[in-house]
């Protein structure tokens, strides 16, 4: 193992074996949590380090404030031969009186979720399908795990991955202007997340232990209803990075009841028809 001290934080970083200060330094979803999440969240008190420029004093925390001490790279997984891609880490936390968060966090970066709902060209307003994928989910110890379309954000933007993804997992090529982002009409009020710590505008289905956050889209397409039959039970995904997926259709009143395993599907029932209700989409 080694260890190097992070400029901008002023901290010590272990590494293991294999993996070096530039692997690290140019993964995204390290720089992402640890600056902008675990940073401004406890940059809301008046002796962080690095000092803040301002500080909070309603926050719970202001009285006895923590800070990030040091971090310790535990594992990590390559995608290929140079591209990093999961990271396991554990955050030192703590305050003065020596309580301590607890810090163990997996670190893979931003996903997208894609909402797509079909009308049959002949349907009436309220008719529509949404489509789900079927594929093996080890982690889940899953071989049909029932879901939205998903996939990671790499180097581009929220939007451009999940227009790709759609192309990739459903066959449909969709512009990045037709898909409309739920998460971000659905942005919490002034005062409503978290005493102003600025978190992006995502879903987290499991801030416990993982830096994921899902942004979750919609898009609604009008097709004739003989293409909701040949879609229906179609395999699709990515054969070359092991993707073996088969396509369903179900009603979208059905949806919160097929996938309710899945917590983007939820989520991205919720936030629909929330947004409904309030008119926005």
């Amino acid at each position: 193992m080694s260890t190097f001290t992070h400029q901008e934080l002023n901290l010590p970083v272990t590494l293991p074996d294999g993996l070096t200060e530039k692997d690290i330094l140019g993964f995204k979803p390290f720089n992402t949590p640890i600056l902008t999440l675990i940073i401004p969240g406890l940059a809301l008190h008046p002796h962080q380090i690095p000092r803040p420029p301002k500080s909070n004093p309603n926050h719970p925390f202001h009285a006895e404030p923590y800070s990030l001490q040091s971090i310790t790279i535990q594992s990590f997984d390559r995608f290929g031969k140079d591209r990093l891609g999961f990271v396991k880490l554990t955050a030192a936390i703590a305050n003065a009186a020596g309580e301590k968060f607890p810090g163990a966090v997996f670190l893979r970066g931003p996903s997208v979720a894609m909402l797509v709902l079909l009308r049959p060209d002949d349907a009436g307003p309220d008719e529509r399908y949404a489509v789900l994928t079927v594929q093996p989910r080890i982690a889940a110890g899953a071989l049909a795990m029932v879901e939205l379309p998903a996939g990671m954000v790499d180097d581009g933007s929220f939007i451009g991955a999940a227009a790709k993804e759609i192309q990739e997992e459903l066959g449909l090529e969709i512009r990045e202007d037709e898909l409309t982002s739920l998460s971000d009409l659905a942005r919490p009020t002034d005062g409503a997340d978290g005493e102003g710590e600025n978190l992006p505008v995502a879903v987290y289905p499991s801030p416990g232990a993982c830096d994921e956050r899902i942004g979750i889209y919609v898009h609604e397409k009008t097709v004739p209803r003989d293409q909701l039959k040949e879609w229906s039970g179609k395999l699709t995904g990515l054969r070359d990075e092991g993707e073996k997926i088969t396509l369903k259709l179900v009603p979208l009143k059905d949806l919160w009841r097929e996938a309710s395993r899945d917590a983007k599907a939820l989520s991205a029932v919720a936030l629909w028809e929330g947004l409904r209700r309030e008119g926005k989409l």
